[in-house]
């Protein structure tokens, strides 16, 4: 069974898109740990419209209701995070995990998600969504998972095809590139299971 982290290169870059895609593509169970900013809705009922019932969910380990980071939020509800208790559901399936943010958003003040990935060492998909400053992100995003030898899986674009950004971040991380999805205001069923079908040959 594979196991996939996925990560952004910042916060608005899609992920949750791409986890719901990338799931659909696995007929996978989606898992996000730590959800921030409860008070309106999760990210796994997102999944849940707009996957298909071969896809599952697992409710969070941790739910927090300021959209901040963890550590940030945990402490507006005083409430200390025992990361010690964090671990990977044992599940017979494909499983998707969608972090919060970036690899460096902080879950207490001294253990981030970097640090999650290096505890569980399952490989990374980076979503990266083209804008001004993306490639330094990016970079970055990879050069970190690199130095902390965390398996790079690969890294999926979002938004309409930028030739040069693409082949420098594909340069530097040795053309493991998923493939890239489009963005669009209306996001359909329908569009995601297009979307996954495109995908799956790349992830499966």
């Amino acid at each position: 069974m594979k196991t996939y982290f996925i990560t952004g290169i910042g916060t608005d870059v899609g992920k949750t898109v791409v986890s719901a895609i990338v799931s659909q593509a696995l007929n996978a169970t989606y898992w996000k740990p730590i959800q921030s900013g409860t008070i309106d809705t999760y990210d796994r009922y997102f999944i849940e419209e707009f996957c298909t019932d071969k896809v599952t969910t697992i409710p969070e380990w941790l739910a927090l209701k300021a959209p901040l980071s963890p550590h940030a939020a945990a402490k507006l509800e005083n409430i200390e995070i025992d990361v010690t208790k964090l671990h990977l559901p044992k599940i017979d399936n494909h499983l998707v995990v969608e972090g919060a943010g970036g690899i460096m958003v902080p879950i207490t003040d001294d253990f981030s998600f970097l640090d999650l990935m290096n505890r569980w060492k399952i490989p990374v998909i980076v979503v990266s969504k083209h804008y001004l400053g993306s490639i330094n992100h990016t970079l970055l995003t990879l050069e970190v998972l690199k130095v902390n030898k965390i398996p790079l899986q690969g890294v999926i674009f979002v938004g309409e095809e930028n030739k040069e950004t693409e082949q420098v971040i594909s340069a530097h991380c040795e053309g493991k590139i998923l493939g890239r999805i489009p963005w669009i205001s209306t996001i359909t069923k329908e569009w995601i299971q297009e979307q996954a079908a495109i995908l799956e040959k790349n992830i499966a």
